[in-house]
């Protein structure tokens, strides 16, 4: 029978193997909820006592409470399952693993409600895979005169009022591309700022349209600046990837703080510390400040 503490670790386990990778399938044959399409990012893996939630880029959750005979498990590609076929009620398929839950009596999916991303309130802004010149220069125009300036534009890009089309992932990938801070205000830019936000975000999206993997960077291993490269040097300048948690729903945002300075407010904002994607280690914050490229940074 799984306690708090069976499932603590399977998340933590799931939350290591799954986070930050996109789905290439998820099967769920009594589950009538919305579905996370192929491709799509999984974000975070949380759990309470024994209720499970998986986060998908595209605001969609799966919840499963493991009540006295739910189990997930998780298996690398190919590897043979330990429970009978029948008795899988999710799958989640990303590279190299396999996360299957077992028996779980409660699996169900919903949408996160973000009210960047709500359809009630107010029209949509153009979606970016399909959008003319004449549409997205509309939407940097939206990005200029943005009705809070002092907001992240971080968080503006997620505005589906401002553009549709951008995720946690295109967010951090374009605001590398350009060299801007996350944390800017959105106040602070000019418009030839957002003209190349938006050009570079359109460019990202259509060049994957036809692919299951993402790639923004073709030149750099994995095909990604830094979305789930926290602790990894730069390729572009070798200071190392930060992730932390920003904004209402505390997604994970990744970002260089050594060549992400343009626009960059005196005093960043949230101030906490950088958090790290997956379970904290008690020799990690060591590890990070004895990186002989971190030594070099912090000492000016």
């Amino acid at each position: 029978m799984p306690e708090g503490d069976t499932i603590h670790r399977a998340a933590a386990a799931l939350r290591t193997a799954l986070t930050g990778r996109p789905t290439t399938r998820f099967d769920a044959p009594r589950l009538y909820g919305p579905h996370p399409g192929t491709g799509r990012t999984i974000e975070r893996v949380q759990s309470h006592g024994k209720h499970m939630e998986i986060f998908w880029d595209d605001g969609i959750v799966l919840h499963t409470h493991m009540r006295m005979n739910g189990s997930w498990h998780l298996y690398r590609a190919g590897e043979r399952w330990r429970k009978p076929d029948h008795q899988m009620r999710v799958a989640i398929e990303v590279p190299d693993w396999v996360a299957v839950c077992f028996n779980a009596p409660v699996v169900e999916t919903y949408r996160e409600f973000d009210r960047f991303r709500h359809p009630g309130f107010g029209r949509l802004g153009p979606d970016l895979c399909t959008a003319q010149e004449r549409e997205l220069l509309e939407c940097a125009r939206r990005i200029h005169e943005y009705a809070d300036p002092a907001a992240a534009v971080s968080e503006v890009l997620l505005d589906q009022h401002v553009a549709c089309g951008v995720g946690n992932v295109y967010r951090s990938e374009v605001l590398w591309a350009c060299e801007i801070s996350p944390f800017a205000e959105v106040g602070t830019l000019e418009a030839a700022d957002c003209v190349q936000l938006i050009n570079a975000a359109a460019r990202m999206l259509r060049a994957n349209l036809q692919h299951a993997y993402r790639v923004t960077q073709a030149e750099i291993p994995g095909g990604l600046a830094v979305y789930g490269r926290n602790g990894q040097r730069c390729a572009r300048c070798g200071d190392t990837v930060l992730v932390r948690r920003v904004g209402e729903h505390a997604r994970t945002l990744y970002w260089c703080p050594g060549c992400q300075r343009r626009h960059e407010p005196l005093a960043q904002v949230p101030t906490e510390p950088p958090q790290r994607a997956m379970d904290p280690h008690p020799a990690a914050v060591q590890y990070m400040a004895d990186l002989p490229w971190r030594r070099d940074s912090l000492a000016g």
